[in-house]
């Protein structure tokens, strides 16, 4: 792991963001790094930290698009490169007045060791406050995406492409799922209203409320008490394509942090329920979670192994994988996405799904169900990779999803990502015949 310099002096809050986006460029899940990130800040900073990073990561390759041009010579210096993309995120995205904007990000280029090359940020920064519509211009028209990624999308979606890049910039909304099995959708709008929280119901989720203003989600009424669990609206979906589980033996497969599987405890009785995951840390968000949501787990197993090895002790009667994938439909919510992904992952992700398909297929009854999902919108991932299994399994049969919401496919159906909506999820349900 490469060291940064770490001067002398405290380092200003921009300095920080820059420490951990390039932790970022390095490989670093944001997941991982932001936590810790958060609790060495000042309360009074932290919300601007996080609008930073998740900012600029957001806009990243815009930013880099526009900046490229600008430098005469190439800087091959990431850390002022950085610097220069959270300064320009500053002056033309946010309300950040241009001259603290400017000051603060000269000076943590000069605090990270690079006080030579401070001029060139500087200059750069205060021409974008010069020509701020031209700049913001720039920004709205690029795509935004690594080139390797924008090049799939535009091959997979050619019709969609310009309004995709643009979704993928937005942030996306807070959606809730109710529980059932505690409160209504109705009443629990009812209390949000009592208390001035603004939200609405969802569009296609039954059981979705989209909460339209910033909150603090353990003070929201009812979390302690387990009626609502934080979920994307287009995910909620799942539990509508499945068949009625009551008393039947159910795996979940790549189950954590468990929304699925909470899910289906609300709305259904299964005679047996297995939450599988190789991720033990992971895991321990299923029982936590189910614990907090008052579900019954005397019928749940939790287990630790490995999707493409692992063999249940009796067959299934419906099988929820939600596959490993690249998450391109959840960038809105994990922009650090567009750096971490390479266009190699993909290869290597289709071929795991083929092998989590192809072991777990074996386990599922005749006359059981199969609902694959993913959270991405590449089709050699989603559509393609059905394509194969229906080519090699003649003992699986689609059932089609009658549904007003997402896209139709070869098979199943892809939803994309849509503003105060959900992410990017494909879904396949599909029949063991014989």
């Amino acid at each position: 792991m490469k060291q940064f310099p770490r001067p002398s002096t405290e380092l200003n809050l921009r300095a920080q963001v820059v420490i951990t986006l390039l932790q970022v460029q390095q490989g670093q899940s944001l997941a991982s790094l932001l936590h810790q990130q958060l609790s060495e800040i000042p309360e009074r900073d932290r919300a601007l930290f996080h609008e930073l990073v998740l900012g600029t990561l957001r806009q990243w390759y815009a930013l880099k698009a526009i900046t490229l041009p600008l430098l005469t010579k190439p800087l091959n210096n990431e850390t002022v490169e950085t610097c220069l993309y959270v300064g320009l995120y500053q002056v033309l995205c946010t309300r950040i007045p241009a001259h603290a904007a400017i000051s603060e990000t000269v000076t943590a280029s000069k605090q990270l060791g690079f006080h030579a090359l401070s001029g060139i940020v500087n200059a750069i920064l205060r021409r974008a406050t010069r020509e701020t519509e031209e700049f913001q211009q720039h920004l709205q028209q690029a795509h935004g995406l690594p080139s390797w990624l924008y090049k799939r999308l535009k091959k997979d979606w050619p019709l969609q492409v310009d309004d995709l890049c643009q979704q993928l910039k937005q942030t996306a909304p807070l959606t809730l799922r109710i529980n059932q099995r505690h409160i209504g959708r109705d009443a629990y709008l009812a209390k949000l209203q009592a208390e001035q929280i603004q939200a609405r119901a969802c569009n296609w989720s039954e059981v979705g409320i989209v909460l339209e203003q910033s909150v603090q989600i353990t003070a929201l009424p009812g979390f302690e008490q387990g009626w609502f669990s934080v979920q994307d609206e287009h995910a909620q979906l799942c539990a509508t394509l499945l068949p009625d589980l009551n008393d039947q033996v159910v795996l979940d497969a790549c189950a954590a942090p468990g929304g699925k599987t909470a899910h289906i405890l609300e709305k259904f009785k299964p005679q047996s329920l297995i939450a599988l995951d190789q991720d033990s840390k992971r895991l321990l968000r299923v029982t936590e979670n189910l614990q907090r949501l008052q579900l019954d787990q005397s019928h749940v197993e939790i287990i630790t192994a490995d999707a493409t090895a692992w063999q249940a002790n009796q067959t299934l009667d419906c099988i929820v994988l939600d596959a490993p994938c690249s998450a391109t439909g959840v960038i809105r919510r994990h922009p650090d996405i567009r750096l971490l992904r390479q266009s190699s992952d993909i290869a290597q992700t289709i071929e795991l799904q083929k092998q989590i398909l192809q072991n777990l297929w074996q386990q599922l009854k005749v006359g059981g169900t199969l609902l694959y999902i993913t959270c991405s919108i590449l089709k050699a991932e989603n559509e393609q990779q059905m394509v194969t299994f229906f080519a090699e399994h003649a003992n699986a049969e689609e059932i089609k999803i009658e549904a007003t919401w997402g896209i139709e496919q070869i098979h199943g159906r892809q939803l994309l990502p849509v503003t105060g909506q959900g992410d990017g999820f494909y879904y396949c349900k599909i029949k063991k015949v014989a």
